[in-house]
């Protein structure tokens, strides 16, 4: 090659480079937001679960997009969350929706509603079902987008300091219960107390409130509550599948690229596997440890159930009646949940109940 078209060649590179660099560089922006938490740094469960997500969304993308996590009442309390991102105090929150059922009770279908599906059919019913649409469609005007970050299971009914063994000993109890199951709970003539999850252990040591919920076996025991309430009932018929959101601001949603809400999506589901997984793998040995320390476990008394599963329904459609958004996610949900038990009672509940019982009988 002469070496006038060498230098034409090297010009043309450097043309091209200069060109392309900028386009790179817009590509991928510096971006840092802050994150506030609804849990203590404590649980490593579900606080674990936005320092994940956080983690890969910088992994992704060379630490150009960075998520600093905050535990609950580092910047706001627990139960304040969502208002710390619609008011733009920090651009996101990794909590669950229920919590904000003072609010409106359609918040409650984003992590669980008494008697709802488990936790494969929720999640199921938001990717599959119309539930992301629908719930997304209620949030605008909170300004907020909502992505799955984090699950749970089905969770147990709580700690109580005497034990329960009919519906008549609930009446007059202080219990520190979340959501839509602190209606149906009053109608069952239980006092509800909505208290995060950092102060329910000085609250039922001082006799403050007589019985709560929080999680199941693992967080629970990390918790302590065993210490101070020795009776542990199950099944959280209010919890059958709990679902944990990030909710973003909706202009701070809107400024990211197209690649950095694709990243911040795969993220959240990466939380949301692993923190199921940790709570399967995590509950056993701790349900074990809790037993061995003379935790008493108890299922609900029948006729409480039946009594909160009439209760539930009468919540329901009083609400319904006055909030059309609320009807819309409850109608959507239910129908399908109801054609999903219809598979399960087949092939999923069948092969369960099949393998509990073959593990008991070989011992």
């Amino acid at each position: 090659m002469k070496r006038r078209d060498f230098l034409k060649v090297s010009a043309a590179g450097a043309a091209a480079t200069a060109v392309a660099s900028p386009a790179i560089a817009q590509s991928s922006p510096e971006v840092k937001w802050r994150l506030t938490s609804s849990f203590p740094k404590s649980l490593d469960t579900i606080y674990g679960g936005a320092v994940e997500m956080a983690k890969y969304v910088a992994e992704m993308t060379d630490n150009k997009f960075q998520i600093q996590v905050f535990a609950a009442g580092e910047i706001v309390p627990g139960l304040q969350a969502i208002d710390a991102v619609t008011n733009g105090t920090v651009e996101v929150a990794h909590t669950a929706g229920y919590y904000f059922v003072g609010k409106d009770p359609t918040f409650a279908f984003g992590a669980a509603i008494p008697f709802g599906p488990n936790q494969r059919q929720q999640w199921a019913w938001f990717e599959e079902g119309g539930g992301n649409q629908l719930y997304d469609e209620f949030l605008k005007k909170y300004n907020l987008k909502a992505i799955l970050a984090g699950s749970t299971g089905t969770q147990m009914g709580g700690w109580f300091r005497s034990e329960i063994k009919s519906l008549a000993e609930m009446s007059g109890v202080k219990m520190r219960i979340a959501g839509l199951a602190g209606q149906v709970m009053q109608k069952l003539g239980v006092i509800p107390q909505q208290i995060a999850g950092g102060d329910i252990y000085p609250a039922l040591e001082k006799g403050t409130i007589d019985a709560a919920e929080w999680v199941g076996p693992y967080d629970d025991e990390k918790l302590g509550f065993y210490k101070v309430a020795k009776f542990y009932y199950y099944p959280g018929w209010w919890e059958g599948g709990v679902s944990l959101h990030v909710m973003i601001n909706t202009e701070k949603w809107e400024s990211l690229t197209p690649a950095y809400k694709s990243i911040l999506q795969q993220a959240a589901a990466r939380a949301l596997l692993v923190t199921q997984a940790k709570y399967d793998a995590l509950n056993p040995k701790a349900l074990k440890s809790l037993v061995a320390n003379g935790v008493q476990l108890r299922p609900f008394p029948q006729d409480t159930l039946k009594a909160a599963y009439k209760a539930s329904h009468d919540v329901y459609a009083q609400i319904s009646a006055q909030n059309a958004d609320f009807k819309k996610l409850y109608d959507s949900q239910t129908a399908f949940r109801n054609d999903e038990y219809l598979w399960w009672q087949v092939a999923e509940f069948t092969y369960a109940s099949l393998m509990i019982r073959a593990a008991r009988q070989r011992g």
